[in-house]
């Protein structure tokens, strides 16, 4: 199988693989629709992961186990990878049995964050430090960009970045601040299909997260109501021979010409192997893709304008 492609991801100055892993996979049971996870697995998942020649791991701070495990296994072969997470969450209670994840927009909350995420994953330094989705307002208040770049001014994170939405990101967009924007997306999920141009434009780092609509149910945790768009569209009719709908999809995320990474999560080998397969084949000719967006604007899953 071809080697994953690479690409600079914006002004972090990481040349990161076009496909990703999201290790809130790995977080456990009952987080979040989470599914019971072993250590057998996450052991061989993070571990296939590298092997497969993945580069970027993107991970957070209330992610049940997942930056534990991500220490436990990996932590041998941190040169091998970019690691992301995120800061700003506040877990009350210290398991994997908890939805209960506020956040707290304050330096201090950060802080904690960051030194917590740093002991769990054994290492000095994160490559890339998000917000995790923190609304203007309380941006604003916590001073926590500058609570970020002193992260950085102390040598433990690398680049800042932030997990984001509209509307909200638009501003965050203007700041000028940041080095990427982690923004969900997929053909399901097209809200911010223009503001993903609008930051890699800016030259900003697109790290895409939500890029298969969480797998097809039944095979992943999907909704069913969101995947009823993609028959409502017809979609299936413009797979290839013996393409799944989930290479699909991943292939759609990958045509946006301003997607640079897309984080997809797993617990299955077999899986990961599917969705590499999807990405190395490439993206979607133009006239598929150009089809595929007409159909989802004909079936009500459009793109607003930025």
């Amino acid at each position: 199988m071809p080697a994953l492609a690479k690409v600079l991801l914006g002004k972090t100055n990481l040349n990161v693989t076009r496909l990703g892993f999201g290790a809130m996979e790995v977080r456990g049971s009952r987080i979040w629709g989470g599914r019971p996870v072993t250590e057998e697995q996450a052991q061989t998942i993070l571990n296939a992961v590298l092997d497969e020649g993945i580069n970027f791991i993107d991970t957070a701070n209330d992610y049940g186990r997942s930056e534990e495990f991500i220490g436990t296994f990996l932590a041998h072969r941190r040169k091998e990878f970019f690691l992301a997470t995120k800061c700003g969450c506040h877990v009350t209670r210290r398991d994997e049995h908890t939805d209960d994840t506020p956040h707290v927009w304050t330096r201090e909350n950060l802080f904690r964050g960051l030194h917590e995420s740093l002991a769990r994953m054994k290492t000095e330094y994160v490559d890339v430090m998000q917000l995790h989705n923190p609304p203007v307002e309380e941006c604003k208040k916590g001073n926590l960009v500058e609570a970020l770049q002193e992260m950085v001014a102390q040598g433990k994170v690398r680049s800042i970045a932030i997990s984001t939405t509209t509307p909200h990101l638009p501003e965050y967009l203007a700041w000028n601040v940041f080095t990427a924007f982690q923004i969900p997306y997929s053909a399901l999920e097209r809200e911010h299909e223009n503001w993903i141009s609008r930051t890699a434009e800016a030259g900003l780092g697109t790290i895409i997260r939500g890029g298969v609509a969480r797998g097809e149910p039944g095979v992943g945790l999907g909704n069913s109501g969101k995947w009823g768009k993609f028959e409502a569209a017809g979609l299936d009719e413009l797979r290839a021979s013996g393409e799944s709908r989930t290479g699909f999809m991943l292939r759609y995320t990958l045509t946006h010409p301003h997607v640079h990474t897309i984080i997809a999560g797993t617990l299955h080998p077999e899986h990961l192997k599917e969705n590499i397969a999807a990405v190395t084949q490439g993206p979607l000719s133009p006239e598929v893709y150009a089809e595929a967006k007409k159909r989802l604007d004909a079936a009500g899953v459009t793109a607003p304008p930025a």
